[in-house]
């Protein structure tokens, strides 16, 4: 049985536990060997301070799991959450949070995470992306997987506009929020080091800081917990690369997107989608919003051709399909094509468990650009203006620049997701494109550097 989120206060927590199980006060009497009046002055409030025996006496007779049984000990004035927590802490009382759909495309990327996070000699992990490739879908996969199979503690922290919340003890006295809110804090350059590590130390544990993208991602107090507690593992998702020694970064680009124009035979539609996981998931996206659309060989070219001028970026093909009420599907590829940015927003609120509560992608990957320093952001525009396909070596002869410091600049923007490489490799040189999603953006920042560089000049 689902458990629902229980009241703040013990007399509340303790009904509400009661009504759960589905037993009277009096039964609950019977079962515990704690009187019924005692029971009856618990659920009204009228004492406070009961003793921890008779807590457990009454979880007991109800059953509660240990997370219950832990926020019940934590309703009472004055409880020591860090006592409370050390005793109940294990797999059941941190879960991570779970996905409402299942991953497309990302086999090879969730055998790569799940690997580093199963070995002990990794203890400090970063996916790396743009805004809106699925970091947090790929996290909360491989934190399922280790959950499920070795039972192992996920403490989950949502970090998207914590950067305005004054780090210290958190606020509320559930137990997952008394473990993320030390998390945070410590993530944060606050305090919780002491508590924290008191409940996790000698205890395999899986910490995940998800869209930490304010800096620095690794502040000492974090650093120190990792040196106290042996077992974690930090497991952090971010839009900025951020070089930390020990730190080993995952880069997630967009999924692959089909060729140019996608062709084969066979039944319709099929060849189309098979290996192609971009289209499979712009398709599902379509299906949603418009059921009346049959996935035909023509809509399945086009829904094709829309995930390639999207880049095969899942938030922005979702958004992009929800303007299917409004557009036809020739319409939609062709503003994808000639202003993508128009598309990538929906009108609905954010959604709280995205890269970044309250802010469009549009938004996100102008500051994406807008981050970066002047060499790369001027590169960026140059390469912009070139078709897909072309190496670094080549990019530098054209540029009449030095390959060397091409090299790094396009290694800085491949990390931060804005160039992507793309699929075979031609006589050895791997071959690069600039996400269509941010060539109008790259263009922009590279003009913007133009007065200052003339000014040098002159």
């Amino acid at each position: 049985m689902t458990e629902q989120a229980s009241p703040d206060g013990l007399a509340e927590q303790l009904r509400a536990a009661r009504q759960w199980a589905g037993i009277t006060q009096e039964q609950l009497a019977g079962l515990s060997t704690v009187s019924v009046r005692a029971i009856r002055d618990l659920e009204q409030g009228r004492v406070r301070h009961p003793r921890r025996e008779t807590l457990r006496l009454l979880a007991g007779a109800m059953r509660l799991s240990d997370a219950r049984r832990a926020a019940l000990e934590l309703a009472v004035e004055g409880a020591e959450a860090g006592t409370v927590m050390r005793e109940a802490y294990g797999a059941e009382l941190a879960p991570p949070p779970k996905p409402l759909r299942r991953l497309v495309g990302r086999a090879e990327e969730l055998r790569a995470l799940t690997g580093l996070l199963a070995t002990e000699h990794e203890r400090l992990v970063s996916v790396v992306g743009l805004a809106g490739v699925g970091k947090t879908r790929l996290a909360q996969e491989a934190a399922l997987l280790l959950h499920g199979r070795d039972r192992t503690p996920v403490v989950w922290v949502d970090m998207t506009g914590t950067a305005t919340r004054p780090p210290g003890p958190p606020g509320t006295r559930s137990p997952r929020s008394a473990l993320t809110g030390w998390a945070r804090s410590l993530a944060l350059g606050g305090r919780g080091l002491d508590e924290l590590a008191s409940v996790i130390r000698g205890r395999d544990t899986l910490l995940v800081l998800d869209g930490h993208d304010t800096g620095p991602h690794i502040s000492p107090q974090l650093l120190e917990l990792l040196h106290v507690c042996e077992r974690l593992t930090v497991l952090i998702t971010t839009r900025e690369p951020h070089r930390t020694p020990g730190n080993r970064m995952l880069p997630l680009g967009p999924l692959p997107v089909p060729d140019p124009e996608p062709g084969g035979t066979g039944a319709p539609g099929a060849s189309l989608t098979a290996g192609q996981p971009a289209v499979e998931l712009m398709l599902s996206y379509v299906a949603h919003m418009r059921p009346d659309l049959m996935p035909g060989d023509s809509l399945v070219r086009t829904v094709a051709r829309i995930s390639r001028a999207l880049d095969g970026v899942p938030r922005a093909m979702e958004a992009a399909a929800s303007w299917l009420l409004l557009r036809s599907p020739a319409e939609l590829l062709r503003i994808a094509r000639t202003a993508p940015l128009d598309v990538v927003d929906d009108v609905t609120a954010a959604d709280p468990g995205g890269d970044a509560a309250g802010e469009g992608l549009a938004a996100l990957l102008a500051d994406a650009v807008a981050r970066l320093d002047d060499g790369p952001a001027a590169l960026l525009g140059d390469l912009s203006l070139l078709p897909d396909g072309w190496s670094a070596d080549e990019a530098a002869a054209g540029l009449s620049a030095t390959p060397a410091g091409v090299v790094r600049d396009v290694h800085a923007l491949m990390l931060r997701g804005l160039v992507r490489r793309l699929p075979g490799e031609e006589d050895g040189a791997p071959r690069f494109g600039v996400l269509h999603l941010v060539r109008q953006l790259a263009a922009e920042r590279a003009a913007s550097l133009v007065p200052a560089t003339a000014l040098v000049s002159s």
